[in-house]
């Protein structure tokens, strides 16, 4: 048995030796242009909690963010109260969406220069936020577009354990307080449980840049590689490398456009996000596929539409490559998984159901997916075709085809 002092002691080690060892997606910060209107959405849509604060009542003069809950989850909306705030001029120039993909480690100074020595280009410099409760240190690293990993470590009240068991975020936040929509979510959950993982789209050229950023900077690992014969159409195409952190907890796809007769849905991103690159999607992992995606639809969540023709060839497929390998067919009903236009497929090590909302804003940028792994540790390669298909249609509806 593992006692507190020999845990401190091995997280002590693993420290020194390894200053970017990744413990968690701490949170994802949206920049949006209006916090409070983006948490109802949020809440009212995806059923996450709106737990806690920070805003002109907490003495926050310059910006107000809401921290929104599932799971392990932690996304943070943040608006400006002023002209001259950054996340004004970010939602100025792309709409809504992901500027801050903050990872948990164990000391966020040395993480920091770690990076800097290993090549990055700082975003912010290390400060730290602290009470009579703990401490919460932070730095910044920029990666794609003007999209920042911050590294964040924690202490005393506000460590991550105690975050996850409802606990204050940091400094300058209170819980929200009362709230009808937190008391319906709680009693009809989306079942939501953390992010699974988050897909940047670059420019055409650019993605083996940002992959060597990744290996070099953070100390990530390629863990799986797609390129325009694995997603492609008649009309468009992208490749894209997925890479992850050294125990392969944290995992970011990066995508860029590839050659076709028509125009992909990366370069569609990059044409309405002011030609810059940055995230393209957060998959969310669920444990009950069919039981999210049917509360989510209840809720108005607009997914993408999935041809029948797809449902009449995905089960000779998948139960091929499932019994290829050893593994139980598909458990969840086949009959559900296609009246909700869920996406299947299966490799070595197992399957996997996935789906994709339509863009979450005005802007066809930004989406989330939701999945369910049953094994498989990959992205759905024998979706992709039908996936960009109805990506297509969308595309065609919108004049961006």
């Amino acid at each position: 048995m593992t006692t507190a002092s020999t845990t401190d002691q091995l997280t002590d080690a693993q420290a020194k030796s390894d200053p970017l060892h990744l413990i968690d997606v701490d949170h994802v910060r949206f920049y949006v242009g209006n916090a409070k209107q983006a948490a109802y959405f949020y809440a009212s849509t995806f059923g996450f909690q709106v737990e806690e604060i920070s805003d002109l009542t907490t003495g926050s003069r310059e910006e107000a963010s809401y921290l929104l809950t599932q799971g392990n989850i932690r996304l943070v909306l943040t608006t400006g109260l002023h002209k001259d705030h950054p996340a004004q001029r970010h939602v100025n120039l792309y709409g809504d969406g992901v500027k801050d993909v903050a990872l948990t480690v164990f000391d966020a100074e040395k993480a920091y220069e770690r990076a800097i020595a290993n090549g990055g280009e700082s975003a912010y410099e290390p400060r730290t936020i602290k009470d009579d409760k703990g401490t919460v240190t932070m730095a910044g690293v920029k990666t794609y577009g003007e999209t920042v990993h911050s590294l964040i470590s924690r202490t005393g009240d506000y460590a991550l354990p105690n975050v996850k068991k409802g606990g204050l975020f940091m400094p300058g936040f209170r819980k929200f307080g009362t709230f009808a929509l937190n008391e319906l979510n709680k009693k009809n959950p989306c079942g939501l449980k953390f992010v699974d993982h988050c897909v940047g789209n670059v420019e055409l050229g650019k993605m083996n840049y940002w992959v060597e950023w990744y290996e070099n900077v953070l100390e990530f690992k390629l863990f799986k590689h797609f390129d325009d014969k694995d997603i492609s159409t008649d009309y468009s195409a992208l490749m894209s490398k997925v890479m992850a952190s050294g125990n392969h907890l944290i995992k970011m796809p990066i995508n860029e456009p590839a050659p076709g007769k028509k125009k992909s849905q990366i370069q569609e991103y990059l044409d309405w996000h002011h030609d810059t690159p940055g995230v393209q999607h957060l998959a969310l992992r669920t444990d009950d596929e069919l039981h999210s995606v049917n509360e989510l639809r209840n809720r108005g969540v607009d997914f993408l539409e999935i041809p029948q023709s797809y449902y009449e060839i995905v089960w000779d497929r998948v139960n091929k490559t499932l019994q290829q390998h050893g593994h139980d067919s598909v458990k969840e009903d086949h009959e559900k998984i296609r009246d909700l236009g869920i996406l299947v497929d299966a490799d070595d090590e197992g399957y996997l159901l996935q789906l994709f909302t339509k863009p979450l804003q005005d802007r066809p940028t930004l989406f989330f997916e939701i999945i369910s792994r049953r094994g498989s540790q990959s992205f759905g390669k024998g979706n992709f075709k039908a996936l960009f298909q109805a990506l297509e249609l969308e595309q065609e509806k919108r004049g961006n085809l």
